[in-house]
């Protein structure tokens, strides 16, 4: 198994609403991650999607996307696996470059969802839930996350308040963020204690409100990874290495699990990268999570090991994951203000931790020089779950 190290990263446009195709967005990423890289001689390209199919009317998208930017004689496919498509994407690059097949892999995630109407997109996203016990009886995501909310709440003394500081802490990250969706500051008074707090945040899933959860974003992201070796021939950059990958799975359907609160699967593929990195919990600087709802980066980092369960908000409390905390959570915004393209997230998160391992971050970098950074991609709800470790080499 060879070192594989990312050279070359890349965002494209700032996400949010794009106007021209999908293909053309992912193609800004990419020449943004070749620029980067100071290279495009790419043996193969992945790119990671999940609803391109039904939203935008196209398919096979990794060859369109090497026809686009002549890419020729690279090879290319499209990788399906719902919201952790693009950390999948990744670590089947990783993968091929460890074994030898290829020696520079490009892995661009992408995904143009605002041209469908709110319920389509509701309904496309449950299409992840189990297809017998859950999607038939009108299950949604959102309605997952007030449930699992609803438990939190009870049996560890969440509440509504600290999901809010969550939301308020990623909103401040977002505004350092020039890629991020949500540019927008935000307080406790304006989305939850005072009398317009109701029209400015209403009830989505009860215990969520709108603040609560990510919004509906197109976007793009892209990295360049290869071997060691051939990295000293392609690029002058720092060199980040993809020091430990893990996939965990869980039941489909949630109502199967022993103690809905215990992610198994993050817990699983966080295991085999720290092992496969050999590191500890406390090696790890900073973290972007998965947030798609605020309470899913309270559950993750507990079943992560970063927190013991039922205290990470009380961490979070003190102040903990902010930028300039003990352990930064989310510096990029996360999914609730950078935004959640689905297909891209996993992979623009590991945009965000090469950044900040490099100190390219701007003014939301991590201080005191951060050298090991981990990302959670979150799959269905919580039952495929890709973790990647980074590394200064």
């Amino acid at each position: 198994m060879r070192d594989v190290v990312i050279i070359g990263v890349g965002m494209g446009s700032q996400w949010g609403r794009y106007d021209g195709s999908l293909v053309e967005l992912m193609a800004e990423s990419s020449l943004d991650a070749i620029n980067d890289a100071g290279t495009d001689e790419i043996d193969a390209v992945f790119v990671a999607n999940m609803g391109a199919g039904r939203i935008n009317n196209q398919t096979a998208l990794g060859s369109a996307l090497i026809d686009y930017l002549n890419l020729f004689p690279a090879v290319g496919a499209s990788i399906e696996n719902g919201p952790a498509s693009g950390g999948t994407a990744a670590r089947i690059g990783y993968m091929a470059i460890a074994s030898g097949i290829h020696d520079c892999v490009m892995v661009t995630g992408g995904e143009k969802m605002r041209v469908a109407p709110g319920p389509v997109v509701t309904d496309f996203i449950a299409t992840m839930s189990h297809p017998e016990a859950e999607y038939i009886y009108g299950i949604t995501f959102p309605s997952l996350g007030a449930m699992l909310a609803r438990i939190y709440f009870k049996k560890y003394g969440v509440t509504s308040e600290d999901l809010a500081r969550i939301a308020i802490k990623n909103h401040n990250n977002g505004l350092m963020n020039p890629y991020a969706h949500i540019q927008q500051k935000i307080t406790l008074e304006g989305i939850l204690t005072s009398r317009e707090a109701k029209l400015n945040n209403p009830m989505i899933a009860d215990p969520l409100h709108l603040y609560d959860m990510c919004p509906v974003t197109d976007g793009a992201a892209s990295i360049i990874m290869c071997s060691l070796d051939k990295a000293k021939e392609f690029s002058e950059n720092q060199q980040i290495k993809f020091s430990g990958t893990g996939q965990g799975m869980d039941t489909m359907a949630v109502h199967e699990r022993e103690d809905p609160t215990f992610l198994r699967a993050v817990s699983d593929a966080s295991d085999q990268a720290f092992t496969m990195a050999k590191l500890k919990k406390e090696d790890i600087d900073f973290a972007e999570v998965h947030n798609a709802f605020e309470i899913l980066e309270i559950a993750e980092l507990e079943s992560a090991g970063f927190y013991e369960r039922g205290t990470a908000h009380l961490a979070i409390r003190e102040g903990e994951t902010e930028i300039n905390g003990r352990f930064p959570v989310n510096p990029s915004g996360g999914l609730k203000a950078r935004g959640h393209p689905v297909g891209a997230t996993g992979v623009a998160q590991l945009c965000e931790l090469v950044w900040q391992l490099r100190g390219e971050a701007g003014e939301r970098q991590i201080p005191n020089n951060p050298t090991h950074a981990y990302a959670v991609n979150f799959g269905g709800f919580g039952n495929n779950v890709v973790v990647t470790i980074l590394s200064i080499v």
